[in-house]
Formats: C-alpha cells, structure tokens, sequence
C-alpha cells in the first residue's frame, strides 16, 4: 500500500501536575496527544515517517507505546506453567492498545509498575511522568479531576470519596493548630458537627455568622487570626447564597483563604473562583455525578492550596474507587442538559408554590422574596434544582405531604435525574430535639424539594396532589 499520510512522533507540549505535585508529561502518539495519560511516555525522539496499512516502524512503535518490549522474556507456553500464564498471560507482552478509546477507560489497578529501577528513580525525580499507587493517582479519575478543574476555571482538582471526605481533607490540611475558621449558620450539619466537635481537639476555634452579615465578618478578621472562610452558597436548606466578591476581598485583605462550597450551584450556575475564591468544593455525589450511584467529592482551585489538601489526602486516604471516578465522568457529560433542566423546574415550582394557599414560605433565590436573591442575580446564571418551603401546617401534616406525592423518592440527596424530597426535621435532625432543631433554624413544616428531570408539569399535579391531603 502506497503512503497516505505523514506524520511525526513528538510530545503534545502540554503539562499537567502529576499525583506526586510534579509536572508531567503526556504520552507520545501519531497526530497529537489524548489528553490522557494511560501509557507510559517513553521519550521518544521526534522522528517522521510514513504511514503505511501499518508499517513495520509504526508497528514497532505501538508495541512500545502498550508495553511490548519492556519485558525480555516471551510469555510463551513452553516454558511457563498454566499457573503462571493465568496470572501473565496476553499482558506482559503487549496489553490491547486504549488510547484511541472514544470512552475513557476504566483503569482499575491498585497499584503500577516500572520496567526498572532507572525508569523508577526518574519517576521519584520527576523525570518520568506516570503513576506509583492507588491512594496517590489514577488516569481515569486523573481525567475526571481535569474536567471538573476546565468548569471550574481552576489551577487543579482533586476528587475524593465523598464530599465530606473533600470538605474535612481540606479543613485539616489548611487550618493550623490553635487556628480560627468562619462559617455559616445555615449549612450542612455534618460539616458544622466536624468543626463544632472535631476541630477544637487541635485548638481550632470558629466564628459562626449570618450569611449576609458581612459587619460579623470584619469583627472576626480584626479579632482573631482567621485562616479560612468557609460556606456553602447557596446553603443547605434555606438556599441563602453569600456574597462571594465582598467576602474574598475582606478575608484576603487579612490573609484568610476562602473556599466556597457549591454542590448546589454546580460550575454550570457559579464559578465561585471567577469572584475571588480560593478554592471551590462540590459533593459531587449531587449534581455533578447526577444519578444517584456514585459518591464522590470533590476539590479545585489555587495550585499551592490543592497541594496541600493533597498532600494531606495522601496521608489521610478517602481515594475514590476508578469505577467510581469512571460513572462521575459519563455524569458530568450531561451535567449542563440536566442542570439547566432542573433550573427551569426548580423556578416554575418555586413560583407556583409561592401562591398556593397551603404554603407559608418558598425559599429560593430565584424569587424576589429571597433575602440574597440581589447577591444570585450578580453571581449565578442558574438558580439550581433544589426549592426549599415551608408547609401551613404543622410536622405532622407536613410528614402527611411528603408521604403523599407519588413522583419523588423519599430520601436524603439531590441533584439526581430522580426528583427526591425530604422533610429536614426527620431525615437529618430527628435526633436532635425540638430545641437544638429549633436552635439551628430547622423548622418542622420545611420541605426540601430536588428537581430531577422528570417533566415540571407532572412533578406540580403531584405536589398539589399531596397538597390536597392537608
């Protein structure tokens, strides 16, 4: 066959920081790079050439790209035991070739190997770029920390085993002993359990403010030596949303980080970063996965930060399985079409509840009658899936109508393709006691209500349904 196309073998030129904090480089094909890094970059020298059907140079190179040649002993029947061929045989002499895989693959290893001690050392040195262990890198969950740092506009991302996991890695990692972190009033009560009860062991102390009381900020910043602001925005359940560019400048006018914890905007809502965060965090068990199948968490922002949350997640552990990474991935492909879905569900039920008879409040910021509904406008482009409301009546009646809808699953997420609902005061703080759920601002007829994407009009005759029961 007579040549067709001309190529040359070379590097892509582009860097990413590896699993260890060393720059990497990506592997080396015919036509470019694919942005994954699944094989070895053996350092080839750029060479052209021409290729054939498949040409005995190109051949060679493709069996060294997918491990052939690394191991001098053929694997071959003769001198090998079926024991030892179950566990080596159709790998160790070239494994099938997935760089042109339109899907990312699972890499499902715990660990990676080296073809010697050489290869190892330039790996310690940074000279090499691949991975050593499971709890420090994978290529698939590599890939789905990437797209997760492009929406975010980030420097890095680091994606966990949950969002707790991402939220508490981060907090230990950042906050000094004998420190002081600000928080919110309304936020997700085991985050304020790790600071309220975890924290103060290693002296960290924390002031707890509105979300819109900027005044309490600045009295913090000047009274104590603030390492971190921390908030959900919007929150959990009353959807306040904080002032993101305002508090970025005070807090970095007094050295503070400030992390924005936005599972329920995801970065096709808000971009956190763009406004002055440091760090943006997702449970991306929510939105970002959105099926309901996987839990994951996740981390992005400032490079100097991420390396010091990852640093710390070395240590710590809380790796996310690569299957799990794998099912965030295909998530994230639709995560705009479910979002922006969820979006226009969550406003058209918000609006309608607001002027059913048999609700006291709706909290969403897309309303006027948000208190930061101002605040959303200038930060969101999408008010999310979540509307939160409050029952005329009391926790009984209010259990009544969550018993009652048909369409919803009963249960303690969000941000799924199937609308959930829960009633906060049962599925969270049951335990709690009237007072303490009264002193967190937990009210016994709120109704927290996850669009999934099922059509808006079906999801309304069903609340109104269950409406008509009280």
């Amino acid at each position: 066959m007579s040549s067709h196309l001309s190529l040359a073998w070379g590097p892509c030129g582009l860097n990413v920081t590896g699993c260890r904090g060393y720059r990497e480089r990506h592997v080396y094909r015919v036509g470019g790079c694919p942005h994954y890094q699944f094989m070895r970059s053996l350092q080839w020298q750029q060479k052209p050439f021409s290729v054939h059907a498949m040409s005995q140079d190109l051949q060679h190179r493709e069996e060294g790209e997918n491990g052939a040649g690394l191991y001098t002993r053929e694997w071959a029947r003769e001198d090998l035991s079926a024991g030892t061929l179950s566990v080596h045989g159709g790998e160790r002499d070239g494994r099938p070739r997935v760089s042109d895989s339109l899907t990312t693959p699972i890499v499902q290893t715990s660990t990676y190997t080296f073809k010697n001690t050489e290869e190892l050392i330039a790996y310690q040195e940074g000279r090499y770029g691949s991975y050593e262990y499971g709890r420090y890198g994978n290529p698939t969950t590599r890939t789905a920390e990437e797209k997760i740092r492009v929406l975010e506009g980030a420097d890095d991302c680091l994606i966990s085993s949950s969002g707790m996991n991402s939220a508490t890695t981060m907090l230990l990692a950042l906050l000094p002993a004998g420190g002081h972190i600000v928080t919110t009033t309304d936020c997700y009560r085991r985050t304020r359990q790790f600071i309220q009860t975890v924290l103060p062991k290693m002296g960290i102390t924390a002031t707890v403010i509105d979300p819109a009381d900027m005044g309490a900020l600045e009295a913090a910043l000047k009274k104590q030596k603030v390492s971190l602001f921390f908030s959900e925005s919007p929150t959990n359940p009353y959807l306040r949303c904080v002032d993101v560019q305002t508090i970025s400048s005070l807090c970095h006018a007094h050295g503070a980080v400030v992390c924005i914890d936005s599972t329920f905007a995801t970065p096709i809502n808000q971009r956190a970063l763009e406004f002055g965060a440091d760090l943006v965090l997702h449970s991306a068990t929510k939105y970002l996965a959105g099926h309901n199948d996987v839990l994951a968490g996740a981390i992005a922002g400032k490079a100097d930060l991420l390396a010091a949350v990852r640093s710390m997640h070395n240590v710590l552990g809380g790796t996310i399985d690569p299957n799990a990474a794998w099912l965030l991935l295909r998530g994230m492909k639709t995560l705009a079409l479910r979002v922006n879905h969820q979006n226009a569900s969550a406003m058209e039920l918000a609006r309608r509840l607001e002027a059913h008879p048999k609700i006291s409040r709706v909290h969403y910021p897309g309303l006027q009658s948000h208190p930061d509904h101002k605040i959303a406008i200038e930060q969101m482009g999408g008010y999310g899936g979540v509307v939160s409301f409050e029952v005329d009546g009391g926790l009984w009646e209010t259990a009544k109508v969550v018993d009652s809808v048909r369409i919803p699953y009963i249960a303690p997420s969000l941000g799924g393709v199937e609308s959930l609902i829960e009633q906060p005061t049962v599925v969270s703080y049951w335990d709690q006691g009237p007072e303490k759920r009264a002193e967190y601002g937990i009210k016994d007829n709120l109704i927290r209500y996850s669009c999934g994407v099922e059509c808006v009009e079906d999801l309304w005759r069903d609340i109104c349904q269950a409406l008509d029961k009280i």
